[in-house]
């Protein structure tokens, strides 16, 4: 399940992530999220992932699809990207190709959610 966080600062996207992730997760959440702040000219965006238990084959593709489409076609408009995460290998694997992440990356534990808001904003 992916959701919208409401205390965000302004300017800034939040989502949070848990659970076995869908197709229409993506479809009804995560892409039209990012295509609003995206179409906005700037997208500022904490990602918080608890409690993760996969993605359903569905969203294999839905995944690479959200991703390619967002970094190819908006990549001038990533400016601040955080994940908010205590999942070990999630954390490894993102901080090992941070370099192709568009904008500036922060990757975190789940003790230092607020410092991340306040950081994603700057």
């Amino acid at each position: 399940m992916i959701e919208p966080i409401d205390e965000m600062p302004p300017g800034t996207l939040g989502l949070q992530a848990r659970g076995k992730l869908t197709k229409a997760d993506y479809r009804d959440v995560l892409e039209p999220a990012l295509h609003k702040a995206l179409d906005a000219g700037e997208l500022r965006l904490l990602f918080v992932l608890a409690d993760f238990e996969g993605l359903e084959p569905g969203a294999w593709i839905e995944d690479v699809k959200t991703g390619l489409d967002a970094f190819f076609r908006h990549h001038s408009s990533w400016k601040r990207f955080a994940l908010v995460t205590d999942i070990d290998w999630v954390a490894r694997s993102t901080r090992m190709f941070a370099w192709l992440i568009p904008g500036q990356t922060s990757i975190v534990d789940l003790d230092h959610l607020e410092d991340a808001k306040a950081w994603v904003s700057g």
